[in-house]
């Protein structure tokens, strides 16, 4: 029998550890999708089911783009909400349509702006397009209010707060009153300023992403934060009478990897 030493022992040690954390950091958090569930409904009659597609940053469609789109249809929600950071540059639009044509037309989505929309001067006119294409329409600083299975609810669209001109003020102008109000605004930091001029209008629940839950993590220690995070890095949020849930997302920013931040969508029952 060989023996090993000490020397050539701990180098494999190190080794196997490095290689656990590479596989971890560039496939396992990036692709295999964390699939969180949540029942925030208030009763347990005419249920609204919705999904949150959040920092999608696509390039390309790949294989868990093609399981994502596969298990929503499976899933068949009655809302899909996509908040923002889709695409980066206007040419990756194209890649956006064939994802959104991987899911069912007949489910209505809403979608708004992120930052890196502005920041990588995407045509805003194309992507509206697009997502109009695909029974989805794009809100910025708008609201749009529809009924689900005999409920009226909803939906105020914001602007991005880095790159783009959010005005919940704008957003909320000829609300109609409905019983549920659901806020999309891509960076969480702008929750604060909801909280201040929300004035007496009941809002159910904010979904926000922008954050992908630090990217980079370790032990807990975040050691970046994109500017439009404010005290949020990702989950729930419910102080100051405000519901917010802060998605970790599904693409990467800047660093093509993920550690302590596995990519996710959520699902949730209203």
């Amino acid at each position: 029998m060989m023996k090993i030493s000490r020397k050539s022992f701990i180098k494999s040690g190190v080794l196997s550890v490095i290689g656990l954390v590479l596989l971890d950091s560039l496939w396992f958090e990036k692709y295999v999708i964390e699939w969180n569930y949540f029942d925030i409904s208030k009763n347990q009659k005419n249920k609204i089911k919705i999904i949150q597609i959040s920092d999608l940053h696509l390039d390309k469609i790949r294989n868990f783009h093609k399981s994502i789109a596969k298990k929503i249809n499976r899933l068949k929600p009655d809302l899909i909400f996509i908040t923002g950071d889709s695409v980066d540059k206007t040419e990756k639009i194209d890649s956006l349509n064939k994802f959104l044509k991987l899911i069912d037309k007949s489910i209505r989505k809403y979608a708004i702006t992120g930052n890196w929309e502005y920041w990588g001067n995407v045509n805003l006119n194309k992507l509206k397009d697009t997502f109009t294409n695909n029974n989805c329409e794009l809100l910025i600083n708008e609201n749009k209010s529809l009924t689900i299975k005999n409920r009226e609810i909803s939906i105020i669209g914001i602007d991005d707060y880095v790159g783009g001109n959010a005005d919940f003020k704008s957003a909320i102008k000829n609300l109609k009153p409905t019983k549920t109000n659901i806020v999309l605004s891509h960076c969480p930091e702008h929750r604060d300023i909801i909280v201040k001029e929300k004035g007496n209008l009941n809002i159910d629940l904010v979904l926000s992403g922008h954050t992908h839950g630090g990217q980079i993590t370790f032990g807990g220690i975040v050691p970046f934060k994109p500017r439009g995070s404010g005290k949020y890095l990702k989950g729930w949020y419910s102080d100051d009478n405000l519901k917010m849930y802060v998605s970790k997302g599904i693409g990467t920013s800047i660093l093509p990897i993920r550690f302590g931040a596995r990519a996710e969508i959520v699902e949730m029952e209203l």
